[in-house]
């Protein structure tokens, strides 16, 4: 049975949607100064700053909201996406209890993976890497917690609802299988890490010279985190590998940002 046929669960979808798509833009506005910080502002603008601001949101909320879009469909079709956020939004009484329930995992999950890279930075990359990318100043904590409600938020609706989800979907039909087996949801949650690991080289790239060592260290570290969010997303849903995603965060933006003061 199609979940989404009838009107009722069209209607829902949209609720979903649009709390989703609402959520990518608290996290498009509050990167902003942690982004700035890190690059600086351009030196020279072709136009005004609050143009250069609009146009980046509105190009952001049309990526954000046709991923949210497939991935809700696709999500729909192979047992991915926000089950618990559908339900609450349904106006199920037991919603907030299964949220309760695997939020003390998503953030130990979280927590847990923030130490362990800071302290694989610390022991075994620091000395390896380039000088230019040891010495940049982390942004200041508070500009840290900002940007860990666009990890939390945009990049788990790109990387699990969007791209796992889409890789999940392939899987299943290459596998001629209506639902995909665990064989397929790993292989999509480990293409959807390494490509989130990926997915950071460009910003280094600004930074420091893409050396071995640091494409290495960049596809390691943030693979691990993406494989336990992608676990997440799986086995409790969305709102699991956000939370997740957000500690994880928080522990390496804000925390990190402190200790290297």
């Amino acid at each position: 049975m199609n979940l989404y046929a009838g009107s009722d669960d069209r209607r829902l979808t949209w609720k979903v949607f649009g709390v989703l798509v609402m959520g990518a833009l608290v996290g498009v506005w509050a990167v902003i100064p942690y982004t700035f910080t890190l690059r600086g502002l351009p030196p020279a603008l072709p136009i005004p700053f609050w143009l250069l601001l609009v146009i980046g949101t509105v190009q952001n909320l049309l990526l954000f909201a046709g991923v949210t879009a497939l991935g809700l469909w696709l999500g729909g079709k192979v047992g991915l996406g926000a089950p618990v956020l559908r339900a609450w939004l349904a106006g199920d009484p037991e919603a907030p209890c299964r949220f309760r329930a695997f939020l003390p995992l998503a953030i130990t999950t979280g927590v847990a993976v923030g130490v362990v890279i800071l302290l694989l930075e610390r022991v075994v990359f620091a000395s390896l890497l380039p000088k230019a990318l040891v010495t940049i100043s982390a942004p200041p904590p508070w500009q840290g917690f900002l940007a860990a409600f666009y990890g939390g938020i945009n990049e788990e609706l790109l990387m699990r609802l969007g791209l796992m989800t889409l890789l999940a979907w392939a899987g299943a039909k290459i596998t001629r299988r209506r639902r995909p087996g665990a064989g397929v949801f790993w292989t999509a949650n480990v293409l959807a890490a390494l490509l989130f690991g990926a997915g950071h080289l460009p910003t280094l790239a600004a930074l420091a010279p893409l050396t071995t060592i640091v494409v290495v260290r960049t596809l390691l570290l943030n693979g691990i985190a993406g494989m336990l969010f992608g676990w997440l997303y799986w086995r409790r849903g969305l709102l699991a590998a956000m939370a997740s995603h957000f500690s994880a965060d928080i522990v390496l933006h804000v925390v990190g940002a402190m200790l290297g003061r």
